[in-house]
């Protein structure tokens, strides 16, 4: 208040406990702007307060004659760095004060203590409170605390500054639905939509074939890495499309001569025993029999032949049948396995009554059109990887991820193109990108989803040794913000340590949330678990370590050849075991669930319709606010998840 101009007087109002500073315009100053309320400020620029007297000059123009020196302790102009905060408090007990009402005041700004003023910022007379004394939405006034994302991210005075998602807060929103009606349905690429909008980093310390079912069953997607030989990767994306199969097509299948031990060496590797058993071991030949858990668990001599202990009175399905009538008839028959033969009695397929149960207990899961769950791979921009992509196209890969620190490289966009005209109906994630110009010219070149994120990774060094990158939150939206335009999900990587970064980064407009850290040490990831200091930990390294370079994902940094020195852009490390997915992925879901629903958006969709509309308002957070906002002042405690 010190630094107000001396043309304006500050009146302190008190009245039933209640303060409310309001600054009044003096009287008999000619044309003078009275600010008595935030009814009447025209906006928040230091223009408020400043009085056009007779002259036609205000008091800071530099041709203004001076008639009067400025009273001692007061600034005759406004700074341009004074902020005014006007509080409004409760209107009610002014209108019955009995304080006398200033001269500035009276006639037409009466009102000024009425509820009218509280739904007022910028003059919009039209909006008065209903009779609950409720203001309209479409106000100033819900607008009024934080910021849009076009301010945060895109004011002039804030422009060269970038943001992670610690560095921002999102200011909740009115509820008025259930957290379970929340929506988080999404996509992943133009075709590809997902239940949950959580996808499995392609990382050798995370994404292999048991991790890609997990998060298939559950409605993600799984991402399986290519630091390995084409004949590895292959196998891995087979075993995720059978395992959730509508019929099974190419089961294992053993003769009569195999023993019980090759029984339990399929249990031991695939998990499963019901085995049909055909004249020659293959498929098409006649089926003879078949064994199941119950058929080998009593049975002492590994090297009992099949032939002596398999089941031959066989309930089958006859083609042609559909899938509808094959899993009515293994419901009603109580069976484990169904296998579908053809007129003449040979294996067709077989059908598998946990598949059933999978449905019943998966209900989200994601599935291409034949009921089989969807399977991603990575690849790199070599020659070399067009023929690792025919392998993968034919093992039945859904959606390939170019996989690239840097993706704005001609040999990323020649391979493209090459593969929408080699595989035009699939679909192609590009990346790694964190500016528009990245996001522009692999849009151009075709690709279906975009991938966003460089050197934010908890075990990534790439901004550290490269000095390249960008903060996530700055990224992500800026990307999606061009995106939009063009239909193009994006799916933000990396940076992303808890289910609140999750949401901070679907509220930037990215519309799946890609993870590494945070599913590393889960049950389902690669790798043997150990202990240290009596922790049981799991191993989890960046693709740009040394030990992961060596293995093969040099060429994920390096596209023209083997460098004579590898220089790391990542590091290895260990982290806590966090359990099974089973379990994991439900809390990741519910605490998705509860941030949508304190910012009131009960879809993906609607939450990013609030971003761009700017109903979704945003704060910037101190360092003090940052530790505020997390576990503070005691002296122990235990953080548990779930």
């Amino acid at each position: 208040i010190a630094r107000v101009p001396r043309q304006l007087a500050v009146h302190k109002l008190y009245h039933h406990g209640l303060a409310g500073s309001f600054h009044v315009g003096r009287p008999g100053l000619g044309n003078s702007l009275v600010v008595s309320a935030p009814a009447f400020v025209p906006s928040y620029e230091p223009v408020v307060g400043c009085h056009r007297r007779r002259s036609g000059r205000p008091p800071w123009h530099p041709r203004r004659r001076k008639s009067r020196a400025a009273h001692p302790g007061k600034l005759d102009t406004l700074s341009p760095d004074l902020q005014i905060e006007l509080l409004t408090p409760s209107p009610e007990p002014f209108l019955t004060s009995t304080m006398p009402t200033p001269t500035s005041l009276r006639g037409r700004h009466q009102n000024a203590y009425s509820p009218r003023s509280t739904a007022i910022l910028k003059g919009d007379t039209d909006a008065v409170p209903d009779a609950n004394g409720e203001v309209p939405e479409d106000t100033e006034l819900v607008s009024a605390d934080g910021y849009a994302a076009t301010e945060v991210f895109g004011g002039k005075s804030l422009s060269c500054l970038g943001y992670t998602y610690d560095d921002i807060i999102l200011l909740p929103g009115h509820i008025n639905f259930g957290v379970d009606e929340v929506d988080l349905t999404t996509r992943f690429t133009r075709k590809i939509a997902l239940g949950l909008p959580f996808v499995s980093s392609p990382m050798d310390t995370v994404t292999e074939h048991m991790m890609a079912i997990m998060m298939a069953l559950h409605g993600g997607l799984g991402i399986i890495h290519y630091n390995m030989t084409v004949e590895e990767q292959a196998k891995e994306v087979r075993k995720c499309k059978k395992y959730k199969n509508g019929f099974i097509t190419d089961p294992f299948t053993l003769t009569p001569e195999h023993v019980v031990a090759d029984v339990q060496r399929i249990k031991e590797t695939y998990g499963f025993a019901g085995i049909p058993i055909t004249e020659d071991g293959k498929m098409g030949s006649k089926l003879v029999g078949m064994v199941t858990n119950r058929d080998i668990d009593f049975v002492e001599d590994p090297e009992t032949p099949l032939k002596d202990i398999m089941s031959t009175n066989l309930i089958k399905a006859t083609e042609p049948v559909t899938l509808t009538e094959a899993n009515t008839i293994l419901r009603d028959s109580k069976k484990g396995k169904l296998p579908v033969v053809d007129a003449d009695g040979n294996l067709v397929s077989l059908i598998s009554r946990t598949d059933l149960m999978k449905n019943r207990d998966y209900p989200t899961a994601s599935k291409d059109a034949t009921g089989q769950l969807l399977c991603g791979c990575a690849v790199g921009t070599r020659p070399g990887d067009r023929v690792r992509l025919d392998a993968l196209v034919k093992a039945g890969i859904d959606v390939v991820v170019i996989d690239s620190s840097q993706g704005d490289s001609v040999y990323q966009l020649d391979m493209i193109r090459w593969i929408k005209e080699t595989y035009p109906g699939l679909q192609v994630v590009g990346g790694n990108v964190v500016t528009q110009s990245q996001a522009l010219h692999l849009i151009q070149a075709g690709v279906d989803g975009l991938r966003v994120g460089m050197g934010s990774g908890s075990i990534c060094t790439t901004q550290e040794v490269c000095a390249v990158g960008r903060p996530q939150a700055s990224a992500v939206y800026n990307v999606a913000k061009l995106a939009r335009r063009f239909g193009v999900p994006i799916t933000a990587d990396g940076g992303t340590a808890s289910t609140g970064h999750i949401v901070k980064a679907l509220s930037m407009g990215a519309s799946c949330t890609m993870m590494g850290s945070l599913l590393a040490g889960t049950e389902e990831t690669p790798g043997e678990y150990f202990f240290q200091d009596g922790v049981r930990l799991k191993r989890y390294r960046g693709m740009g370590s040394i030990d992961a370079m060596q293995q093969g994902s040099e060429k994920r940094y390096n596209w023209t050849g083997k460098a004579a020195v590898k220089v790391a852009q990542g590091v290895s490390g260990a982290v806590v075991d966090k359990g099974s997915l089973k379990r994991y992925i439900p809390y990741l879901t519910q605490g998705t669930r509860h941030g949508l629903q304190d910012m009131g958006a009960i879809s993906v969709s609607e939450m990013h319709d609030s971003l761009y509309n700017g109903k979704l308002r945003i704060e910037l957070r101190s360092p003090a606010a940052q530790r505020e906002g997390g576990v503070h002042n005691l002296y122990s405690y235990e953080k548990r998840l779930f």
